[in-house]
Protein backbone atom coordinates (compact mmCIF):
# COMPACT_ATOMS: atom_id res chain seq x y z
CA UNK A 1 0.00 0.00 0.00
CA UNK A 2 1.28 3.46 -0.92
CA UNK A 3 2.35 5.80 1.87
CA UNK A 4 0.47 9.03 2.53
CA UNK A 5 3.44 10.86 0.97
CA UNK A 6 3.20 8.83 -2.22
CA UNK A 7 -0.53 9.59 -2.37
CA UNK A 8 0.28 13.32 -2.05
CA UNK A 9 2.90 13.05 -4.82
CA UNK A 10 0.34 11.30 -7.03
CA UNK A 11 -2.22 14.06 -6.39
CA UNK A 12 -4.64 11.70 -4.64
CA UNK A 13 -4.36 13.69 -1.40
CA UNK A 14 -3.77 17.45 -1.35
CA UNK A 15 -0.40 18.77 -0.23
CA UNK A 16 1.14 22.18 0.34
CA UNK A 17 4.23 21.90 -1.85
CA UNK A 18 7.18 24.23 -1.40
CA UNK A 19 9.68 22.37 -3.62
CA UNK A 20 9.76 19.59 -6.23
CA UNK A 21 12.33 17.95 -8.47
CA UNK A 22 12.81 14.50 -10.01
CA UNK A 23 14.21 13.03 -6.78
CA UNK A 24 12.43 14.81 -3.94
CA UNK A 25 9.55 16.98 -2.84
CA UNK A 26 9.06 19.26 0.14
CA UNK A 27 5.67 19.93 1.69
CA UNK A 28 4.29 21.55 4.79
CA UNK A 29 3.06 19.06 7.33
CA UNK A 30 -0.60 19.31 8.28
CA UNK A 31 0.38 18.76 11.93
CA UNK A 32 3.23 21.20 12.48
CA UNK A 33 5.17 21.55 15.68
CA UNK A 34 5.66 25.21 14.71
CA UNK A 35 4.60 27.32 11.76
CA UNK A 36 6.75 26.53 8.74
CA UNK A 37 7.36 22.86 9.62
CA UNK A 38 8.49 21.35 6.29
CA UNK A 39 8.95 17.71 5.30
CA UNK A 40 11.58 16.87 2.67
CA UNK A 41 10.67 13.53 1.10
CA UNK A 42 12.27 11.34 -1.56
CA UNK A 43 10.01 10.24 -4.38
CA UNK A 44 11.22 6.68 -3.87
CA UNK A 45 9.24 5.03 -1.08
CA UNK A 46 11.87 3.66 1.30
CA UNK A 47 11.04 3.33 4.99
CA UNK A 48 14.39 3.98 6.71
CA UNK A 49 16.66 6.82 5.64
CA UNK A 50 19.75 4.67 6.12
CA UNK A 51 18.42 2.33 3.40
CA UNK A 52 18.29 5.13 0.81
CA UNK A 53 20.88 5.09 -1.97
CA UNK A 54 23.67 7.43 -0.85
CA UNK A 55 23.11 9.84 -3.74
CA UNK A 56 19.43 10.17 -2.81
CA UNK A 57 20.27 10.77 0.86
CA UNK A 58 22.82 13.42 -0.15
CA UNK A 59 20.26 15.06 -2.43
CA UNK A 60 17.75 15.27 0.43
CA UNK A 61 20.34 17.06 2.56
CA UNK A 62 21.12 19.50 -0.27
CA UNK A 63 17.41 20.24 -0.71
CA UNK A 64 16.99 20.60 3.07
CA UNK A 65 19.92 23.03 3.15
CA UNK A 66 18.41 25.17 0.40
CA UNK A 67 14.96 25.24 2.02
CA UNK A 68 16.36 25.91 5.52
CA UNK A 69 18.26 28.93 4.21
CA UNK A 70 15.07 30.24 2.60
CA UNK A 71 13.17 29.62 5.85
CA UNK A 72 15.73 31.68 7.80
CA UNK A 73 14.65 34.73 5.78
CA UNK A 74 11.00 34.24 6.77
CA UNK A 75 10.98 33.03 10.36
CA UNK A 76 12.65 34.79 13.27
CA UNK A 77 13.72 31.60 15.01
CA UNK A 78 17.25 30.99 16.29
CA UNK A 79 17.71 27.94 14.07
CA UNK A 80 16.03 25.74 11.51
CA UNK A 81 16.13 22.37 13.22
CA UNK A 82 16.58 19.22 11.17
CA UNK A 83 15.35 15.84 12.35
CA UNK A 84 14.86 12.39 10.88
CA UNK A 85 12.55 10.52 13.22
CA UNK A 86 11.02 8.05 10.82
CA UNK A 87 8.39 6.58 13.09
CA UNK A 88 5.22 8.36 11.98
CA UNK A 89 5.11 7.34 8.29
CA UNK A 90 7.00 4.38 6.76
CA UNK A 91 8.51 6.59 4.04
CA UNK A 92 11.75 8.46 4.69
CA UNK A 93 11.31 12.16 5.43
CA UNK A 94 13.32 14.98 6.94
CA UNK A 95 11.67 17.48 9.27
CA UNK A 96 12.74 21.14 9.02
CA UNK A 97 11.36 23.15 11.92
CA UNK A 98 11.90 26.80 12.91
CA UNK A 99 13.44 26.31 16.36
CA UNK A 100 14.21 28.44 19.40
CA UNK A 101 14.63 25.60 21.90
CA UNK A 102 14.72 21.82 22.06
CA UNK A 103 11.00 21.89 22.93
CA UNK A 104 10.37 23.09 19.37
CA UNK A 105 11.36 19.62 18.16
CA UNK A 106 8.91 17.82 20.45
CA UNK A 107 6.08 16.12 18.55
CA UNK A 108 3.87 16.44 21.64
CA UNK A 109 3.39 20.08 20.56
CA UNK A 110 2.21 19.19 17.03
CA UNK A 111 -1.34 20.20 16.23
CA UNK A 112 -3.57 20.36 13.19
CA UNK A 113 -2.96 23.45 11.09
CA UNK A 114 -5.45 25.73 9.40
CA UNK A 115 -5.50 25.08 5.64
CA UNK A 116 -5.44 28.79 4.76
CA UNK A 117 -2.46 29.35 7.06
CA UNK A 118 -0.63 26.47 5.37
CA UNK A 119 -1.32 27.98 1.93
CA UNK A 120 0.10 31.35 3.01
CA UNK A 121 3.17 29.80 4.61
CA UNK A 122 3.83 27.65 1.53
CA UNK A 123 3.61 30.76 -0.68
CA UNK A 124 6.15 32.57 1.53
CA UNK A 125 8.61 29.68 1.41
CA UNK A 126 8.23 29.25 -2.37
CA UNK A 127 8.84 32.98 -2.85
CA UNK A 128 11.94 32.86 -0.63
CA UNK A 129 13.29 29.97 -2.72
CA UNK A 130 13.09 32.08 -5.91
Amino acid sequence: MASVFTLIMEGKIPGHFVYQDDIAIAILTIQPIREGHVLVIPRVEIDQWSDLPEDTAAHLIRVSHKIANAMKTIFSSKRIGLMIAGLEVPHTHIHLVPTDSMDDLNFAFAKNADVEALKKTAEKIRAALQ
